[in-house]
Formats: C-alpha cells, structure tokens, sequence
C-alpha cells in the first residue's frame, strides 16, 4: 500500500524554526513536493525535488526553507527557518513515480500529483 506519513508541524513564533518530515511506503517515487493551504486559501506548491537532488521553491518561501530527501529511506524533509505568520498552514507531502524535473514538478496544479500525505498543521504567531 502506497502511504505517505508527514511529521513535524506546530506552533511557533514568528521568527522560529520547525523541520517537517515525510515517510513514504509503497514504492519509491521519482518527485517529491511539499504543499499547502490555508483556510480558505487554494493549495500552493512550496519546494519540489527530484529523484536527482535538483530542487525548486516558491518564491515566498525561497531562502528561508531548504527540501531535501533521503532515497534510501523514502523520506522527504522540509527545514523551515524564518518563520512569518504567512507561512501558518496545513502541509501536505506529495510524491509522484513520474520523472519530471523538480521545477516542472512545482508548476503543475497540485492535483497532478498522485500520492498525499494527511497533513500536518503549522501555526505561526506573531
């Protein structure tokens, strides 16, 4: 059974950190991506990566979070650092076994992607 499983979220202030985690089973997929939405917001492609450690990232999130993988594990991470009451959302991990480089990943709609993750809330205050 293909799952994903993320981890990590949760309160903190603006300014702080916090690394989300995301354990996949099934298979191993070629595209990973991190996502999200806030109420009553549309989801968002944040950073991708593809199965050759090449990365992409949304504009609003470029430089202060950093996407990375452990193949082996079929992990994907997200370390978030500077955090602005603008990034609180729900994040969701997506992964795909298409091979598509990790900028074209972040540009397709996120219901191109074809494995999700549950969620896992990230508040930050002010």
């Amino acid at each position: 059974q293909v799952q994903l499983v993320e981890s990590g979220g949760g309160s903190v202030q603006a300014g702080g950190s916090l690394r989300l985690s995301c354990a996949g089973s099934g298979y191993a997929y070629n595209s990973m991506g991190w996502f999200r939405q806030a109420p009553g917001k549309e989801r968002e492609g944040v950073a991708a990566i593809d199965n050759d450690g090449s990365t992409s990232y949304a504009e609003s999130v470029k430089g202060r979070f950093t996407i990375s993988r452990e193949n082996a594990k079929r992990t994907l991470y997200l370390q978030m650092n500077s955090l602005k009451p603008e990034d609180t959302a729900m994040y969701y991990c997506a992964a795909d076994p298409r091979r598509w480089t990790a900028m074209q990943a972040l540009g397709l709609p996120w219901r191109f992607w074809a494995i999700w993750g549950q969620g896992t809330q990230v508040t930050v205050s002010s």
